[in-house]
C-alpha cells in the first residue's frame, strides 16, 4: 500500500509538497511555496536570510523538517549534519509555478528531478533573468564554500563557474512509462495557464494514484486536459489527487472570449491600449497578440517575455519578430533618452554616448533584445500610441510617469487579489491608473483553473475509490461525490519527521 504524506496544499492554495512512499522508494509530488503562510511572516522587504541557510524557513514552519533531502552546503553551514544517501527518489515536478516549484531550491543535488521540457525552459528563463535569493531551481550553486587561490596565497569564495553543479534533469515524455525505484509513471500533459503542465499516474505493488496538478478545460488545448481524464479513467486509480481551486465557481469563459471582447473594445479607439497579463502566461500573450493583429496594432512585451518567446520558438507562438520589445531606461537612462553626462568636465546628450556605456546598465542576456530591430522605449509608444498594444505589469507601471498615455484603455486580465499583500498592491495599482486617468478598469481573464462543475464531472469521469483534493480552501464542496461512490478524504498536514 502506498503511504501518502502532505507536507503543503492543504487548506491552501498552491504550496503542494506531497510524499509518496512504496516499500523502499519515496518521491515528492511538487515541491512548492505556500503564498499563505509566506505571507503571514516575509514580505518584499523582509525576506529569510540567505546566510541562514534553510533555517529561517524551518523555524517559521515554511519546510517540512525532514532528514535527508536538504542541501549539504546549507545544513552544514547551520552546524547540521548532512546524511550520505537523500532520503527520497525523485521530485515530480507537474509545472514551473512558484507553488509547486520554488521551493526545490533548498533541495539535496542529488535528488533527480522529473519535469516536462517546457517546464525546464520555463524555469531558465526564472533563473536567467531573475536576481532573487533562493532562485536557482535547475542549477545548484555552492554556498559557503571556500577554494584556494591559484598563487597558493590564501583562500577566497567560491563563486561564478566554479560554484556551479547542475542537478540531476530527467525530463519527462508524454505518456511514455518511466520508473523510479518501486514506482511506475506516466506524465500526462494538461491545460494551465503556462505551457508544459502535466498530471501524474503513478502503479506501485498493483496500485494505482493519479495526481491532477493544476489543470482547466477553457484554454487553447482543452483536448490534452481531456486525454488525460480518459487515460486516468483507463487505470482505474484507487486514489485520485485532485486541485481544487475553483470548485466553489461556476462555468467560466475561454481564451477565445477573451479575444473577442478586447477586439470589439479596441477596434474603433484611436489611443493607446495598455493590458496587464501574467508574464509567463504564453498563452494570454498569444491572445493579445492576436487582439493586435485583428485590430491593426503591434503588441509590446518586456524583456523578460522577449526571452521566453525566443526559447519557444518554433512553436505555436508568436515569434520574437512578431512583437515589439520594450526597452525601459535603467540605471542612469542612457538609452532612449536626451539625459546628459559629464565626460571629464564636458556634458554630453546621451545620444552621443558610447554604445558600451549606454548598456552597461543592461543585463548580458538584455542587450541581444536591444540590439534587435524590433525594440521601442517610452518615446515610440508616446509619440503613435494607436499603433501599440502595451503589455504594463504591476512592477512597470513606472514607466507610464515617461509615456504619459492620454486618451488610454487599460485591460486588466489577471487573477483578482486572493490574499492581503495582493489587496495592498491593488490599491497601488488603483492610484497609479487614477493619476493617469486610466480608471475605469476593463477586466478580462479567464482562470488557469478548471471550474467547480469541470472539476465534479472529470473526478465522476475518473471514477476513483479515494479522493484527497487539494489546492482548495473549499474541499467540504467535494462531499457530494460520495454519492457516486467515491470516498472523500480531507488532507491533513503531516507531522515533521
Amino acid at each position: 500500500m502506498v503511504k501518502i504524506n502532505f507536507y503543503g496544499g492543504v487548506d491552501e492554495i498552491g504550496g503542494n509538497k506531497i510524499l509518496l512512499g512504496s516499500n523502499s522508494t519515496s518521491v515528492f509530488l511538487d515541491f512548492g511555496m505556500s503564498f499563505n503562510k509566506a505571507n503571514d511572516y516575509f514580505s518584499e522587504f523582509l525576506q529569510p536570510r540567505k546566510s541562514n541557510g534553510i533555517m529561517d524557513f524551518i523555524e517559521m514552519g515554511l519546510l517540512p523538517k525532514i532528514k535527508g533531502i536538504y542541501r549539504e552546503d546549507y545544513l552544514r553551514h547551520s552546524g547540521l549534519e548532512s546524511p550520505e544517501k537523500p532520503s527520497i527518489n525523485g521530485i515530480l515536478l507537474s509545472h514551473a509555478h512558484m507553488d509547486h516549484s520554488a521551493y526545490i531550491h533548498h533541495l539535496r543535488q542529488d535528488i533527480p528531478l522529473y519535469m516536462t521540457k517546457d517546464s525546464q525552459l520555463i524555469l531558465k528563463v526564472l533563473e536567467d533573468t531573475s536576481a532573487v535569493s533562493f532562485g536557482e531551481t535547475l542549477e545548484y550553486k555552492k554556498t559557503f564554500y571556500y577554494t584556494a587561490k591559484k598563487n597558493a596565497d590564501g583562500y577566497k569564495r567560491l563563486s561564478g563557474k566554479d560554484a556551479r553543479m547542475e542537478r540531476e534533469l530527467n525530463i519527462v515524455e508524454p505518456y511514455k512509462n518511466f520508473e523510479i525505484g518501486d514506482f511506475k509513471i506516466k506524465s500526462a500533459p494538461v491545460d494551465h495557464s503556462l505551457p508544459g503542465a502535466s498530471a501524474f499516474l503513478l502503479e506501485s505493488n498493483g496500485e494505482t494514484i493519479v495526481y491532477t496538478g493544476d489543470l482547466r478545460f477553457h484554454g487553447r488545448k482543452p483536448d490534452i486536459t481531456n486525454k488525460f481524464v480518459k487515460e486516468a479513467k483507463k487505470s482505474n486509480p484507487k486514489v485520485l489527487i485532485s486541485e481544487g481551486t475553483r470548485i466553489d465557481s461556476p462555468s467560466t469563459e475561454t481564451e477565445e472570449d477573451i479575444e473577442i471582447n478586447a477586439k470589439n473594445l479596441i477596434s474603433d479607439f484611436k489611443g493607446l491600449v495598455i493590458v496587464n497579463f501574467p508574464i509567463r502566461d504564453i498563452d494570454r500573450l498569444l491572445t493579445f497578440y492576436k487582439v493586435a493583429k485583428g485590430t491593426d496594432r503591434t503588441l509590446v512585451v518586456n524583456l523578460k517575455q522577449a526571452y521566453l518567446l525566443k526559447l519557444f520558438s518554433g512553436r505555436d507562438y508568436p515569434e520574437l519578430e512578431d512583437v515589439e520589445v520594450y526597452i525601459p531606461k535603467r540605471g542612469w537612462g542612457l538609452i532612449g533618452t536626451n539625459s546628459f553626462v559629464c565626460y571629464d568636465g564636458e556634458w554630453l546628450c546621451s545620444s552621443d554616448v558610447d554604445s558600451n556605456h549606454k548598456f552597461s546598465d543592461y543585463k548580458k542576456w538584455e542587450k541581444e533584445f536591444i540590439e534587435s530591430g524590433n525594440s521601442i522605449n517610452y518615446k515610440d509608444i508616446q509619440e503613435e500610441p494607436e499603433k501599440y498594444i502595451f503589455r504594463c505589469d504591476f512592477f512597470e507601471l513606472k514607466e507610464l510617469i515617461d509615456i504619459k498615455p492620454v486618451n488610454s484603455i487599460y485591460i486588466k486580465s489577471v487573477t483578482e487579489p486572493f490574499d492581503e499583500e495582493m489587496e495592498f498592491d491593488e490599491k497601488r495599482v488603483k492610484n497609479w491608473l487614477d493619476h493617469f486617468n486610466l480608471l475605469p478598469v476593463h477586466k478580462m481573464h479567464v482562470s488557469g483553473h478548471a471550474s467547480g462543475p469541470e472539476l465534479l464531472d472529470m473526478i465522476r469521469e475518473i471514477q476513483p475509490e479515494i479522493l484527497y483534493p487539494v489546492h482548495t480552501i473549499f474541499k467540504e464542496r467535494f462531499k457530494v461525490l460520495e454519492d457516486d461512490g467515491i470516498k472523500v478524504i480531507y488532507p491533513k498536514l503531516s507531522k515533521n519527521k
